[in-house]
Formats: C-alpha cells, sequence, structure tokens
C-alpha cells in the first residue's frame, strides 16, 4: 500500500488534505497519516487518516518509534514539516530505505547549511545571490537588523533603529546576527517555492508576496510571475542534495530590481497552499517521483496574482478527555 506519512502535522490541514486529494487519484484505498507530539490538539490530525503521538525529535527513541508506526502502517513516503527533524531524518534516510521508506528530505550537509543562517549566507553567494551585508558589533550603524542563525518562527527578531534601542542581551546571546536592514518600505518580502526532483534539479518555481505574516507564518500573499523566477531559474537549477520543495526567502525591490537572499527552509512551508491552489502541485510531484517512479518535468503552469486570505476555522472533537 503506498500510504503517506506527515511528520509534526501540527495545524497543517491544508497540506493534509491535499496529499490526501492526490493521492486518491491514483489509489483510493491509500491513506494519509499523520504523527505529532500532542496530536489530540493538532488539527491536521483529525482531518488525516489516522494518527498517533510520536515524542519530541530529541528524544533517544525517536527514530526507533518512527519506524515501528512506519511498519505498522505500511508507509512508502514520509513528508517532514518541521526544521527540528529535518536533520535527524536526514542521517536515517539510508535505515528507513533499506525498509522500502522513503523519507522527502534534503541530503544532510544541505539541510546542515540550512539550518545555520551564517553558512547560509556563504551558500548564497556562491550562487551569486546577493545577502544582507553583515554589521560589525563593535562598529554599529544603523538602522540594523537582529536575528538568531538558526532561529524560527520570527523569534528573538529585532529591528534597531538607533543606539538607544539596543539591549545587553543582543550582545550576550552569541547566535545572534547583526545585520543591514532592508527597508520593507521599499522592498517586498517573498517566500518562494520550490520544487528539485531527486537528481537535484529545479522543476517550478513560485514565489509568494508575504503581505501580511502571523507568528512566522504568511497569513495574506499572492502569488507572482516575476523577476524572482528566472533568477532563480539561472542561479540555482540545480542544487546538489536538494530534494522536494525547498521554501527560500528573498527580498525584492520592483524599481531598483535588487535581489536579497535571506533563507532557505527545506521543507514545505506554511503558506504553501497558495502555490498548490494556484497549480504547483507538489504532492503530486512527489507521489509520481517516489510512488509511480515518473520523470517530473519543468512546468511554470500556475497561476499568476492568486491572493490567499487566511482565517481561523474550527475542528471541534467531541467527548474530548485531557
Amino acid at each position: 500500500m503506498n500510504n503517506i506519512l506527515i511528520t509534526s502535522a501540527g495545524q497543517r490541514v491544508s497540506l493534509v488534505r491535499a496529499f490526501q486529494k492526490e493521492l486518491k487519484k491514483i489509489n483510493t484505498a491509500a491513506k494519509v497519516y499523520t504523527v505529532d507530539f500532542n496530536p489530540l490538539l493538532a488539527p491536521a490530525c483529525h482531518v488525516a487518516d489516522g494518527f498517533k503521538q510520536l515524542e519530541k525529535v530529541n528524544e533517544s527513541t525517536y527514530i526507533d518509534r518512527l519506524l515501528s508506526i512506519c511498519m505498522e502502517w505500511d508507509i512508502k513516503l514520509i513528508v517532514p514539516t518541521i526544521d527540528t527533524e529535518l536533520l535527524i531524518l536526514s542521517k536515517n534516510k539510508q535505515l528507513f530505505l533499506s525498509k522500502g521508506i522513503i523519507i522527502v528530505v534534503s541530503d544532510t550537509a544541505l539541510v546542515g547549511i540550512c539550518r545555520d543562517k551564517r553558512i547560509m549566507n556563504d551558500f548564497f553567494q556562491e550562487y551569486e545571490v546577493e545577502v544582507p551585508q553583515p554589521i560589525d558589533k563593535d562598529n554599529l550603524r544603523f538602522p540594523l537588523f537582529i536575528k538568531p542563525y538558526d532561529g524560527s518562527l520570527s523569534k528573538d527578531i529585532f529591528l534597531v533603529r538607533e543606539e538607544s534601542d539596543l539591549q545587553p542581551y543582543f550582545f550576550e546571546n552569541p547566535k545572534l546576527m547583526f545585520m543591514e536592514y532592508i527597508d520593507q518600505d521599499t522592498h517586498d518580502e517573498y517566500t518562494v517555492d520550490t520544487y528539485y526532483d531527486q537528481h537535484g534539479d529545479l522543476k517550478c518555481v513560485v514565489p509568494r508576496k508575504r503581505i501580511f505574516v502571523r507568528a512566522g507564518e504568511v497569513n495574506k500573499g499572492v502569488t507572482h510571475k516575476n523577476e524572482l523566477v528566472d533568477y532563480i531559474q539561472q542561479r540555482m537549477s540545480h542544487l546538489d542534495g536538494a530534494v522536494g520543495c525547498l521554501t527560500m526567502q528573498f527580498f525584492f525591490n520592483k524599481d531598483t530590481k535588487r535581489i536579497i537572499g535571506i533563507e532557505i527552509n527545506p521543507r514545505f512551508g506554511g503558506g504553501f497552499p497558495l502555490s498548490y491552489q494556484a497549480g504547483a502541485n507538489y504532492p503530486k510531484f512527489l507521489i509520481q517521483e517516489y510512488l509511480l517512479n515518473e520523470t517530473i518535468e519543468y512546468t511554470n503552469e500556475w497561476e499568476d496574482n492568486l491572493l490567499m486570505l487566511r482565517y481561523d476555522d474550527e475542528i471541534l472533537i467531541r467527548n474530548y478527555e485531557e
């Protein structure tokens, strides 16, 4: 059975439903399952075909328990969704593959690069992608931007407009990077959903302008077929070790055409449902590649100027007991 498992499902209801929809097209009996540290409180688990509790990724039993779940459910494809699980899953790809289970995660070297924004900046520059200029902590110029080299979900992000905004914490935390502030009055922020096949070749590029962000995840966004598509295709058409959906972030000045690389997350991003609804069918691509052994061709057939406005919805669980 070609069942699929989505890990750390959390609130990714749209992603689970997208995989269910595409998987049913090839096998009506196939299932999309989920795991989460607290599945009873994870909405995506309740729309999946089944769910189980899985300990946190830093627990010593994590891999053994995950493998056991996969064997029980006859899982053929694992789709991870959060940064913290990528490295350990990448390191164990061969273990799972020996059991006939494919983890859709980039190679360990690339995951390691993406987890450290200092190395990420060097990586971007190797591909002739400009990055924000670093600022020496002993020779500050304002305004400046501060963020951790291994952060996520917009935690420990600071805009310092003048010297009086500085805090001792900024200098005490060794993980914080000081860099040029990119003025968002003149630069638009884009998340770009890219798809790389199993050979590391780029097959699709969808820039999504981030209109409004909540808790680090896009809440309102719009697709744009702009200069970013050709820019990424020309510079990053092949990435060694890249697999599946890689979510890239850029700033783009539509007047000067300046493009600045910010980071890459080698996983599905929270705003991917917009790209999916626009026609960038990455769940289908994964099913075609890894379950049907089909080749994916490069495509630009997705809808331009598609606006997404998200809102809160409810999933009700009856007879819930804590």
